[in-house]
């Protein structure tokens, strides 16, 4: 009940798993000052949760401050964060606070925190750790009572194997992690949304509001949406200007989705939402490299039981009852072909030539999965680099970011 509070308070439309249960950590962690790091792509939604948090905190009567860290030069942030003295620096001709100490007492935002510099990450541990910090030009060391919020929706464990985020840093703000899913996640909530969208912003441009048939609501659905729901509110603001009928059908729809690839197979985007047809044609060369390997393997593994029939090692009347091979074709006993040594001439007969192994299903069954093969090859670049990633990356033809990514969903340790 609480959960659908919240959503009604602050506009969140859905109702996927993943969504309540960004909503309920937050709820949940909001009475504690402890810090919390919102993760997840950009344009779903992070912005929120910060404002959720705060609202249900007992800091809730005191200052609220987001700041965009992307967007502030490096030269200005450490002054905009914790302030100056007056001549600390050209054009300072005033001292001014920072946001640190204008929001003692409450809480702070810090939006695309991947982006900080590597100097003002140190001063931000420094806050975090101990409430403390110095203005720039200063020697005196201040206090404030600051809850900090941060979000990215940079990969910080990519950006500290990179060197370009402090490992410790990264812990301290990560004390609660909170994971907003990508829209084409929530495949349940991405109609709810249209019509939300449609409705709003019929009522701010007077006009009906537009609607979907059947086979374009199959578009909305099956679209990566690279631009998560930020890109699908732009969509639904432009066909209600542009279009002049309300009723909407696929093919207008796909006018609006850059890159839409109706197979609904595996398909990576570069951060403009386009296909990257680069690194898919990559991807498939991986596929074609481990659909190669089986075949070899396959080829082996008939090559290894033929031998052993021929020299009489397994019966073919044994391989016939094997459960593995039950469906395998294999002649009945020939004069021609050669009896078991070992057990003497007992009628029992062997294939006699390759060509006699039929593939069947059973076999294909024993065969590894692409994505054990990809595992595998995955893991002996990564031993042959000692667990050196680029140069994995490099070895396997991939991107390091694709590698990391293998790396994650594999759940490879090195």
């Amino acid at each position: 009940m609480e959960v659908q509070n919240i959503k009604q308070r602050f506009g969140i439309i859905g109702n996927a798993p993943a969504l309540i249960r960004a909503i309920d950590i937050a709820r949940q962690v909001a009475p504690t000052d402890l810090s919390v790091l919102i993760t997840g792509e950009s344009g779903t939604g992070k912005e929120v949760f910060p404002q959720i948090i705060h609202s249900y905190s007992a800091r809730k009567h005191g200052a609220y401050i987001a700041v965009n860290c992307g967007a502030i030069p490096e030269g200005t942030i450490d002054s905009e964060l914790f302030g100056h003295e007056k001549g600390s620096f050209t054009g300072a001709t005033d001292s001014r606070k920072g946001y640190f100490e204008v929001a003692d007492g409450g809480t702070i935002f810090l939006d695309e925190v991947g982006e900080l510099p590597l100097s003002t990450q140190v001063r931000l541990l420094r806050v975090l750790e101990s409430g403390e910090f110095i203005r720039v030009g200063s020697s005196k060391v201040q206090k404030t009572n600051v809850r900090v919020v941060a979000a990215t929706n940079v990969n910080l464990v990519e950006a500290i194997a990179e060197n370009k985020f402090r490992e410790d840093l990264y812990y301290r703000l990560n004390t609660v992690p909170i994971f907003i899913p990508p829209l084409r996640e929530r495949q349940e909530d991405i109609h709810l949304l249209f019509r939300r969208f449609a409705t709003d912003f019929a009522e701010k441009y007077r006009m009906p509001a537009i609607s979907l048939d059947d086979e374009a609501r199959k578009v909305l659905v099956s679209y990566y949406w690279p631009g998560n729901v930020r890109q699908l509110k732009n969509v639904t603001e432009q066909i209600s200007i542009i279009e002049q009928k309300r009723v909407i059908d696929a093919e207008t729809l796909m006018r609006y989705l850059p890159g839409y690839n109706p197979s609904r197979l595996p398909t990576l985007y570069n951060k403009k939402g386009i296909v990257d047809e680069r690194t898919s044609s990559t991807e498939r060369e991986i596929l074609y490299k481990i659909l190669y390997d089986m075949r070899s393997d396959m080829n082996e593994l008939k090559k290894l039981v033929f031998d052993l029939m021929r020299n009489g090692i397994v019966p073919a009347d044994r391989l016939r009852s094997s459960p593995v091979f039950q469906d395998l074709k294999v002649p009945p006993a020939d004069p021609i072909i050669s009896t078991n040594p070992i057990q003497g001439n007992e009628g029992k007969s062997f294939v006699k030539d390759l060509n006699d192994i039929q593939d069947t299903e059973a076999i294909q069954e024993e065969i590894l999965s692409l994505e054990e093969k990809e595992k595998e090859l995955i893991v002996k670049a990564l031993e042959k680099h000692n667990g050196r990633r680029k140069s994995a990356a490099n070895e396997l033809g991939i991107s390091e970011r694709t590698l990391y990514r293998k790396i994650k969903e594999y759940d490879i340790n090195l």
